[in-house]
């Protein structure tokens, strides 16, 4: 039965699957406004800081008001209404309520919140990728070890190449490189939220129309969240990482087979089995006809004579040599999509993808000289920007992982284009998210969970 049938079914029978959602920024909106035509699907609750603006937001995304009238959370069940809080806290230990869907975007607040629901016995939809690649292993370690289940959220882009990954492997190919598209200069890297808008091809006007966070969509213009994104989809996919970072070749769909192979053979990769970002940008900045900057793909590589000659049968568009093509979506939708992830997990009980391993690692790099004392803000932010590294690279450096850097504080002076190592920064031991951190990389030397 499709899950949609699925769905229609609980409904029918008074069933519906009870979500808690902390977080109604942009993702978390994008999927309210969804939920709202998803049959056997009742969000319980909404929790956000500011109580206010997420009743304004999830009146942009047509909730009506009496949706949201719902006093408390006893009350929003017997109701079939929705209770808005500003207690995540309440909302993770409320009885009534099976998944929990993250959407702060904060690693450091999302890591306490995956942590309480996995001890409240809730399976977690995750769209707070950052932690994942921060301490995604440990996390899935930690549901596991409670019973229940830790999920990317579908929609994102890491998810999305997933089940690409997952359908190539399931039908007997060989993964040569998948992941995402972005647009890319080399001095994006330098972007603040003051430049973004100029980069990304929004004016002011219709980015607070959208009501668009700049921080949030400079931490995809700078590099940051391409990196955190290629990190996720390497530690569930079991994938590669190039040494010196993300390299963002240039060309459009159609390239891909010949770009993600092996450079022996022609391509860009160091080996096979990599993550990497399809830059649809040229050389001198224009857009490339046919891109793939919105989407998602998998290179596979035909593993004998016989795959090839049926790619030649069957007038698949490969590569020169007839044995890699590309299979991909043009366009995610972010929150738009997350209904997958809710039925997935809520009615076959399996997850979107999931960290099984700490192969990739996002690391914090300068973006201009700092001096002692300086505050560092985060993900998106003025001062530092992610870029991706094999784990294994990142801990023999001692390199600070770019999640831990919201309010951190400098011991020394930093160069811009420097990594920062932990020993630049005042660390603050008693956070979860330091000791996850720390857990994860225990399973690099440990040799895996």
């Amino acid at each position: 039965m499709s899950l949609f049938s699925q769905l229609q079914q609980r409904q029918d029978e008074g069933r519906p699957l009870r979500l808690g959602v902390i977080g109604a920024g942009k993702f978390g909106t994008m999927f309210l406004g969804q939920a709202l035509r998803l049959p056997g699907v009742h969000v319980v609750g909404v929790a956000d800081l500011d109580v206010a603006q997420a009743r304004s937001n999830m009146a942009l995304a047509g909730w009506p008001p009496e949706r949201l009238e719902a006093p408390s959370l006893d009350a929003a069940l017997t109701t079939g209404a929705t209770c808005l809080l500003d207690d995540a806290a309440r909302l993770i230990a409320h009885g009534g309520i099976e998944i929990v869907v993250e959407c702060t975007g904060n690693p450091v607040v999302a890591v306490e919140h995956l942590l309480a629901a996995f001890a409240a016995g809730k399976h977690v939809i995750s769209a707070t990728v950052e932690a994942d690649a921060l301490c995604g292993a440990a996390l899935a370690a930690r549901a596991r070890a409670g019973g229940v289940i830790y999920s990317m959220a579908y929609g994102d882009q890491p998810a999305m190449v997933c089940e690409l990954v997952d359908w190539a492997r399931t039908c007997g190919f060989e993964v040569a490189a998948a992941g995402r598209g972005h647009k890319w200069r080399p001095e994006y890297r330098f972007s603040t939220p003051e430049t973004v808008w100029e980069h990304w091809g929004l004016t002011p006007e219709q980015a607070a129309a959208g009501r668009l966070n700049p921080k949030m969509f400079n931490s995809f213009l700078d590099g940051t969240k391409p990196a955190i994104e290629s990190a996720a989809i390497a530690n569930a996919c079991g994938l590669d990482v190039p040494a010196a970072g993300l390299a963002y070749p240039s060309g459009s769909i159609d390239d891909l087979p010949n770009l993600m192979r092996p450079r022996a053979e022609g391509g860009v990769l160091e080996g096979p089995g990599m993550v990497e970002v399809l830059n649809s940008l040229d050389a001198r900045g224009r857009e490339i006809a046919h891109d793939i900057r919105m989407g998602v793909w998998v290179v596979i590589r035909a593993v004998n004579d016989y795959q090839a000659r049926c790619f030649e049968e069957y007038k698949v568009a490969t590569d020169d040599s007839g044995r890699y093509f590309a299979a991909y979506r043009r366009w995610h939708l972010i929150g738009l999509e997350l209904g997958l992830s809710v039925a997935s997990v809520g009615l076959r009980g399996e997850a979107t993808g999931t960290a099984r391993e700490f192969r990739a690692d996002v690391v914090a790099v300068a973006k201009r000289d700092m001096a002692a004392g300086e505050m560092l803000d985060g993900e998106g932010g003025y001062t530092v920007a992610g870029q991706l590294r094999p784990a294994s690279a990142s801990l023999r450096a001692g390199a600070l992982p770019l999640g831990l850097t919201g309010g951190l504080r400098l011991r020394r002076a930093v160069k811009a284009d420097q990594v920062l190592r932990y020993e630049d920064v005042e660390l603050d031991e008693t956070l979860t998210a330091l000791r996850l951190r720390r857990e994860t990389e225990a399973l690099v030397a440990g040799g895996g969970p």
